[in-house]
């Protein structure tokens, strides 16, 4: 498969760089950054996937959250995947809503006219992108780990929820933890999925863990409680209570004063690095 290097930077030792392909999954070239920490240089090293929110692309994580410093002393490599398809053809909110679209994928594999001819964001995140990192990365893919922000957090619980022996650990800041009861997720699920919401149950954490989904290893959640979203759309207690009834092992860390911007994810992404990398290297 050919990778067009768009950009590289020397960063600790490490290489940050912005690369592109073209996709089968979406049909469109979709574009992702990766940090390759300095221990690469002695052989594949483990991976850490950060999946992002709403409006957000590659470059948020990797500009914003300040985690390569920590990454390139752990010997981690950081992946950070666009949150949908775009280009010419690609259809958008009519309306031009930041909440579904373009920079909205919701980490679903569409069923819905227009969205299924692209929004496969499910199948790109879980099949493709990996293909593409394992071909050309010095990636140990047999250690692999997941985290995410508000959607992406919601990807990332249900991603390892359903991949449960891929990932050494999970991990998510100020996730969705059930988009089934909330209005981003409706709306999402609604338009990519259609209106039978026995459907919608495999693209939310709280609703797989009811229906018998468990990862092996305990998660990890941050919730910023002065976030503006933590009651409408985000409802943590809900994944808690999910989580309690189904056994799974849960760390909810509620944050006072912290919102839902980078700034919070900044202050607590080396607990969440160093958390993963125990995990990751455990199984080395």
């Amino acid at each position: 498969m050919t990778l067009e290097v768009i950009a590289t930077h020397r960063l600790f030792e490490g290489t940050q760089g912005f690369y592109r392909h073209q996709s089968k999954a979406t049909g469109t070239s979709m574009r992702f950054a990766v940090y390759t920490p300095p221990q690469a240089a002695d052989g594949p090293v483990p991976v850490l996937w950060f999946l992002s929110g709403l409006t957000c692309t590659e470059e948020n994580f990797t500009v914003k959250a300040g985690a390569q410093r920590l990454a390139a002393d752990l010997g981690i490599m950081l992946i950070a995947p666009d949150t949908s398809p775009r280009g010419d053809g690609v259809p958008d909110d009519a309306e031009g809503a930041y909440d579904f679209g373009i920079g909205a994928g919701f980490y679903v594999d569409a069923t819905q006219d227009p969205w299924a001819a692209n929004y496969k964001m499910y199948s790109y995140i879980t099949d493709e992108l990996p293909a593409v990192i394992a071909e050309h990365f010095p990636a140990d893919m047999a250690r692999q780990s997941i985290t995410g922000h508000s959607m992406g957090g919601h990807g990332a619980l249900t991603i390892a929820l359903k991949n449960p022996m891929r990932f050494k650990s999970v991990s998510a800041f100020a996730p969705i933890a059930s988009p089934i009861n909330c209005p981003w997720g409706q709306k999402a699920l609604s338009g990519y999925l259609g209106e039978d919401q026995a459907a919608w149950r495999a693209y939310d954490a709280t609703a797989l863990l009811q229906d018998g989904h468990r990862l092996p290893t305990e998660i990890l959640v941050d919730q910023g409680m002065d976030d503006p979203f933590v009651d409408a759309q985000l409802k943590p207690e809900l994944l808690e209570a999910a989580c309690e009834a189904a056994g799974q092992k849960l760390t909810l860390r509620r944050q006072p004063e912290y919102d839902h911007s980078y700034f919070f994810i900044a202050s607590f992404i080396d607990d969440h690095l160093i958390w993963h990398a125990e995990r990751l290297n455990a199984s080395a």
